[in-house]
């Protein structure tokens, strides 16, 4: 694991692939593999080998020369370093089609993010039952998040709304916030702001399928 002396600087591609290499592994695992070498794990998820012993050796030293990595200990490994290892609780603001999806995606408790509160501000919606968890009212998000000591608050709200609301999340102490609001955020320094854009990631797609000829780098 890095140290506060050891730390320096790793680009968000890095840990988007170590996302990706996590998920490879578990497959690996359940496909009874016990070890793999950086070529065919690179070419699994169409990298290169220099790009996978690159990434990995941000974080210290990882398998045998000739012999490749273990799979059950890397996936622990990188496991650890994306924090898999712990729970976090997680609140959700805004239980429309995105959050309602969101809350049944089973996946994220497996993984040890336990949903553990929901808010809106529709009075329909307050105080009912969703997917086990009880609605709670926006008014009292500041209260709560701070009572169930939430790491990380998941915002799909309208864009109109957001930034007060990521505001009142920031100032219940929260550090970590996905917003799926098709607007941008300002957030203090100390905060991890992460925006997942939908409209950005078709037009992502729309630019691949358009301009064939261009060959997309990190």
């Amino acid at each position: 694991m890095l140290t506060r002396k050891s730390v320096r600087k790793i680009s968000d591609s890095t840990i988007h692939r170590l996302s990706i290499y996590y998920r490879a592994l578990l497959s690996l695992e359940h496909e009874g593999y016990e070890t793999i070498s950086s070529k065919e794990l690179a070419r699994r998820e169409k990298l290169t080998p220099a790009q996978v012993r690159k990434d990995l050796s941000f974080f210290g030293s990882f398998g045998t020369r000739g012999l490749g990595y273990p799979v059950k200990e890397l996936k622990q490994r990188i496991g650890e370093i994306l924090g898999l290892n712990k729970l976090w609780n997680i609140a959700m603001v805004g239980v429309g089609n995105i959050g309602s999806a969101l809350v049944s995606y089973k996946e994220f408790a497996k993984q040890g993010f336990i949903v553990k509160l929901l808010f809106d501000n529709d009075q329909r919606k307050i105080g009912s039952n969703h997917k086990g968890i009880i609605i709670s009212d926006l008014a009292n998000m500041k209260q709560l998040l701070k009572e169930q000591e939430i790491n990380i608050v998941i915002l799909t709200v309208p864009a109109s709304a957001a930034q007060k609301i990521c505001d009142e999340v920031v100032a219940a102490g929260v550090k970590a916030i996905l917003n799926f609001a098709p607007v941008s955020l300002k957030v203090p320094a100390d905060v991890i702001l992460l925006n997942e854009n939908m409209a950005i990631e078709l037009e992502h797609l729309s630019f691949s399928l358009t301009n064939k000829n261009v060959i997309l780098t990190d």
